[in-house]
């Protein structure tokens, strides 16, 4: 479950960006989470639980957007969601060259005091 290595790379980041702005006290954590980035959203919400405890994050709420995955088509250029993992342009059946979202994993927001 390499989750709890997310999670722990995101407690870095909060803690980090927590001293930089004075906060002691962090209730909420935004992140965005491609749909082709391999992290099961439950097991981060675990893992992140697990590692928030006894630290300025610990209670706080892993808000989690899942971000759709997007191709571009090479031959024809139109961008479209991929959707079971199946690469073919809806239009022209031609194959994604490339992948325009869904690899994501960014934390985008903290909040606290």
């Amino acid at each position: 479950m390499h989750e709890v290595s997310v999670a722990q790379g995101i407690m870095k980041i909060v803690e980090d960006e927590a001293a930089k702005h004075g906060m002691s006290h962090v209730t909420k954590v935004h992140v965005r989470i491609g749909q082709m980035a391999n992290v099961v959203p439950d097991a981060l919400l675990f893992a992140f639980e697990g590692v928030t405890q006894g630290t300025l994050a610990q209670g706080a709420e892993l808000d989690i957007e899942t971000v759709p995955a997007k191709g571009r088509c090479e031959a024809c250029g139109i961008e479209f969601d991929i959707e079971d993992l199946i690469f073919f342009c809806p239009r022209c059946d031609g194959v994604a060259a490339e992948v325009v979202s869904g690899k994501e994993l960014e934390l985008t927001e903290i909040e606290g005091d």
